[in-house]
């Protein structure tokens, strides 16, 4: 049984849970006689009986007391209160490596010095004769002061055999992913799979380079953000550690330094004999990699010194001076120099602090000679801006007159910039050198535009329906493409300029089963041919390449201009997970020369919190580190849905426990319980459509797909309360192909199969609706012209409307019901929280005066309540690195490798 926060183990008293190791539970106590926070492990009661177990508890305890090194969590006591045993370890701050690489792959600079620092902990501990055998990245901690090795809980001492375990069943382990038997035996296997070597998969005798080969599989992964070998079940997943190599770094990640390459290769060996020797070698070697002036790391643009050369025989120095001595000829008999590649260079374009970037990716732009980046930006509780700088210079100047700047293009010659508006709903020109800007066109919720060299831009007026073209010195729009309802087209967006100037890319709207299509159209017709699928909109870059999304990673792949196609093979210009709001984006731009600029978004740290009704905050639900966001909350208040890192997961509010329920949801969009609080309705991608699914809350049972609207974007609004219907929103309603809708409606969908009706469908976007705990109304925001509106009106069937308030500027806004219907609660301009006191009689309600709440600290992100009396709030950290841009030049080396 857990222990309960207060529960007293000798002279340490339990404060809160902390997770599960191989041994038990580990739970955040106080030492009273040092006063100090520790780590207490715990060996779970019911299993202390077994004799086996309890030596193997003794045995660790021993393993990890011998160890004193700085990147090795110190243990600091051992003890039995009553039937417990308990070992007292050093409180580590920080997150697990694990944590850390669900964000995606670690710097190369990092990887060097967290590998040197396990690896010096491992070498710590074999020279002690301990082998630790169960190294993965959950038992790495990430501190300040640099990487901790945890979790001795699959060491052993070296020479000493485990005890057997007959009587002890497998299943009394489960508490433990990483065990797959009770005790250490031969012939056993343990270890976490994905982490053993093959001399372990064979249930052979682990040694101190089982650990290197452990280890070469964190540095890949740290390098990669992906497993070195994985497979769909364990079977798949053994043939693969014993029968194949993992993709090699300088593919999968190349801008690593190839040094590290041989390093990892040379921990991955399958014959621990073919292996590198000690952990002291890995050291030494990453820390050479990592020191300046290197020839080894030059290619990735990491600055890291040659390794020292090992012993080599006379035989190898024979065969290098021969090697090296025909590349000497060659050179000379064909007339050139050996010169060294020039290496490639990944820098981060300077930005002051207090400057919050876009996190849309064509928000920003490289001027055409790459001296300059117009970006779009805000600063502190200032108007979105369009930005201006130097690339050489931290100091950007904003431009007057920008307000509500989007997307962004350089005209060709360098001299002007042109983006789209979202609230003064028009396509704008404006000098480089400042002044007021020029409108041009017209547009509704613009998807992306880009400026020719014929002097025309093309763009997206709205997320649905054809491109449009203008003059870049005024005139009448056009159309530049058009539908091809034959082939299911809904909407044209985000358009890209090939060189010639006559020539552009575009997205087809919805996307296809293995992505978006992408299409050549001219200006001098509204045809056009399909050329390529990727996850995002394409850019072209000189010399002769598309850049794109593939595979959640900046990838490229040659093109020729002159046949419009595609040649070679496509390879991956950065590792980092890439990450937009938007669908269908263009994901970067280049100058002239080939200089690339893109934006990386790092998914902001943010926790679970509950405010009460002053503000005060009530208790932190302790998950793992990860952009947490509340969608809903359960019925009972004891769980609530939530996303991280593109996931919906069920969250147990009184354990911290999370479980996933769906993988790759957008967490701008809603999931809903169910009345009773057994299932889930969740926005899900069905071919090319989104389409609602009802999951059961528990996580198991196939997902039901309701039967709503052919739309481009489906959202859960509200159950209602008899559990028979839903109120969801949808945007650019399809028929025939077609979009008929342009805007975002509310529509009820029956759960028995019924046809969907709308609810409020006008020109206006009604995107949010939220239904009373009655189910007779609904609170609804409707957006017009870049103003919000606030009412309630009459459900199912609407009519009787309530306005709360109208024309105030379009913002976001939290929108609640309270006191089982009594109040609606809602964010103003102002970020308070406003209550509204409502009374019901008849077919009537009434609205009285609004009165705040509290203010809504500026940390706090989305907000959900059951009651009105607290809220589940998004709580983000501010130290959180915001969105960066990021140039690369040298880069088309990367297509030679």
């Amino acid at each position: 049984m857990p222990l309960t926060p207060g529960t007293r183990l000798g002279p340490y008293e339990i404060v809160a849970p902390l997770g599960a190791g191989g041994m038990g539970e580990v739970y955040r106590a106080k030492d009273s006689r040092l006063g100090r926070e520790v780590a207490v492990k715990v060996l779970p009661q019911h299993l202390s009986a077994h004799p086996e177990l309890r030596a193997r508890f003794e045995r660790e305890a021993r393993s990890v007391s011998s160890l004193n090194h700085p990147h090795i969590c110190t243990l600091h006591d051992v003890g039995r209160e009553g039937d417990t045993d308990y070992l007292v370890m050093e409180l580590v701050d920080g997150e697990t490596l694990a944590q850390r690489l669900l964000k995606g792959p670690i710097p190369a600079p990092d990887v060097l010095r967290f590998g040197a620092q396990i690896a010096d902990a491992l070498d710590r501990a074999h020279r002690a004769g301990v082998v630790h055998r169960d190294l993965k990245p959950g038992n790495v901690m990430l501190t300040r002061s640099g990487a901790k090795l945890m979790d001795f809980g699959l060491a052993r001492t070296t020479g000493l055999a485990g005890a057997g375990s007959q009587g002890m069943s497998h299943s009394a382990m489960t508490t433990s992913p990483t065990v797959a038997q009770a005790l250490t035996t031969e012939g056993s296997i343990v270890g976490t799979f994905q982490y053993m070597s093959p001399e372990q998969l064979e249930g052979g005798e682990a040694d101190a380079r089982s650990d290197l080969w452990a280890l070469g599989c964190v540095l890949y992964e740290m390098a990669t953000g992906r497993r070195a070998f994985d497979g769909r079940s364990q079977a798949s997943l053994i043939t693969a550690i014993m029968g194949s190599d993992p993709a090699p770094l300088s593919l999968i990640a190349p801008m690593s330094p190839p040094a590290l390459e041989r390093v990892v290769n040379a921990c991955l060996a399958k014959d621990p004999a073919d292996r590198i020797q000690s952990a002291h070698d890995v050291k030494l070697q990453l820390g050479w990699i990592s020191e300046p002036a290197s020839t080894s790391g030059v290619a990735s643009g990491v600055h890291a010194p040659a390794a020292k050369p090992l012993r080599t025989s006379s035989r190898e120095r024979w065969s290098l001076a021969v090697g090296l001595l025909g590349l000497m000829v060659a050179a000379v008999a064909g007339g050139v120099l050996l010169a060294r590649r020039s290496p490639v260079v990944v820098t981060e374009v300077p930005a002051p602090s207090d400057l919050q970037l876009s996190g849309y990716w064509s928000a920003a732009a490289i001027s055409p000679d790459g001296s300059m980046v117009a970006g779009v930006a805000t600063r502190r509780s200032d108007a979105q801006l369009l930005w201006l700088w130097h690339l050489d210079s931290a100091t950007p100047v904003a431009m007057p007159g920008t307000e509500g700047a989007f997307f962004v293009s350089w005209s060709p010659d360098g001299r002007s910039i042109g983006y789209a508006s979202m609230s003064a709903k028009g396509v704008f020109r404006v000098a480089a050198s400042g002044g007021s800007p020029t409108k041009l066109a017209e547009l509704s919720d613009g998807r992306g535009l880009s400026w020719g060299r014929k002097n025309v831009i093309v763009y997206a007026p709205a997320p649905s329906g054809p491109l449009m073209k203008v003059s870049a010195s005024g005139g009448t729009p056009e159309p530049a493409t058009a539908l091809d309802a034959s082939r299911g087209e809904a909407g044209h967006r985000f358009p890209s300029f090939l060189p010639d100037g006559e020539h552009f890319l575009f997205v087809v709207m919805p996307p296809g089963p293995h992505g978006f299509t992408i299409r050549v159209g001219s200006l001098g017709s509204t045809r056009s041919q399909p050329l390529m699928t990727a996850e995002s909109g394409a850019s072209y870059v000189a010399p002769g390449y598309l850049v794109f999304v593939q595979n959640g990673k900046l990838t490229a792949q040659r093109f020729d201009a002159g046949g419009m196609k595609l040649v070679g093979e496509r390879f991956t210009l950065d590792d980092a997970p890439i990450v937009s709001d938007m669908d269908a984006e263009t994901v970067g731009s280049a100058s002239r020369d080939g200089r690339l600029l893109y934006l990386v978004s790092r998914p902001a740290d943010a926790r679970l919190e509950w405010l009460d009704r002053t503000g005060a905050s009530r208790g932190v639900i302790a998950l793992p580190e990860g952009d947490w966001a509340p969608q809903s909350i359960s019925p009972d208040q004891t769980s609530a849905l939530a996303t991280r890192d593109g996931d919906l997961w069920r969250v147990d509010l009184q354990r911290a426990v999370p479980a996933r329920l769906m993988r790759g949801v957008n967490p701008t969009e809603s999931a809903v319980w169910s009345p009773d609080g057994q299932r889930v309705a969740a926005t899900d991608r069905e071919a090319g459509h989104e389409v609602i699914r009802l999951l059961n809350a528990g996580g198991s049972g196939a997902a039901d797909s309701v039967t709503t609207v052919p739309a481009l974007f489906t959202e859960a609004m509200s159950w209602a309360p008899d559990g028979q219907t839903l109120l969801i929103s949808v945007l650019g309603r399809l028929a025939h192909g077609a979009d008929v809708s342009g805007s975002w409606d509310l529509w009820t969908v029956p759960l028995d199969g019924g046809p969907a009706k709308p609810y409020l469908a006008t020109p206006a976007f009604e995107r949010l609706g939220k239904l009373s705990p009655d189910g007779r109304w609904a609170a609804c925001v409707s957006r017009f012209e870049g103003k919000i509106d606030l009412f309630i009106d009459s459900y199912p069937v609407p009519g009787h409307r309530v306005q709360l308030f109208t024309g105030e500027p379009q913002r976001d806004i939290r929108v609640m019901w309270g006191r089982q219907g009594r109040e609606l609660l809602y964010s103003n301009i102002a970020n308070e929280l406003v209550s509204v006191p409502l009374t019901v009689s008849g077919a009537e309600l009434r609205a009285g005066e609004p009165a705040p709440v509290f203010k809504i600290p500026d940390d706090v992100g989305a907000m959900r309540t059951r009651d009105g009396e607290r809220f589940l709030v998004m709580r983000q950290n501010q130290a959180s690195p915001g969105p960066s841009l990021r140039l690369v030049q040298n880069w088309t080396g990367l297509a030679r490798k």
